[in-house]
């Protein structure tokens, strides 16, 4: 099957990898050939301050990996740790396009304009909605954390 892109990235924590976190990724498989997928690092973790308690890098990964292998992604993916907001889109070549949640979009912006100002090529932005829960509030680890929901966004209290 031809895909738009041979290349896209996406990125993030993937803490209590859930719905949203899934969704977010099976677009980008669905578009791309190949997806590099960004882990936030331990380090960028505590930089992006929190306000609940995150899984260590290793046990997110194993999760993630976990994900890739039951849905047949592996093959096709390559991950690695994120250190910043930026990870590999700032390169040239690297990839087409960067597969985001409406909450990260304006990362995505703020990406593009770095690119130009380096005379790079905009990036193509394919944002997805944010997944609700049943109760119709989107679905976040902070939530799941907190025991509001679970993984797959049923209400739990």
């Amino acid at each position: 099957m031809k895909r738009q892109f041979e290349n896209v990235a996406a990125g993030g924590t993937f803490d209590l990898l859930h719905k949203g976190h899934r969704t977010l990724l099976m677009k980008a498989f669905e578009v791309s050939d190949h997806v590099l997928i960004g882990l936030c690092s331990d380090e960028f973790v505590r930089k992006l301050g929190k306000q609940h308690e995150t899984a260590p890098y290793t046990q997110r990964m194993a999760e993630l990996r976990r994900f890739l292998c039951e849905n047949g992604f592996f093959e096709r993916a390559q991950i690695f740790p994120l250190k910043d907001k930026y990870g590999v889109t700032l390169f040239k070549g690297c990839i087409e396009a960067l597969v985001v949640s409406m909450e990260t979009a304006s990362t995505a912006a703020e990406i593009n304009e770095k690119r130009k100002q380096r005379g790079l090529p905009p990036l193509q932005l394919i944002a997805i909605s944010m997944v609700p829960s049943e109760n119709h509030v989107i679905i976040s680890t902070t939530r799941i954390r907190r025991g509001e929901i679970d993984r797959e966004g049923r209400v739990l209290k």
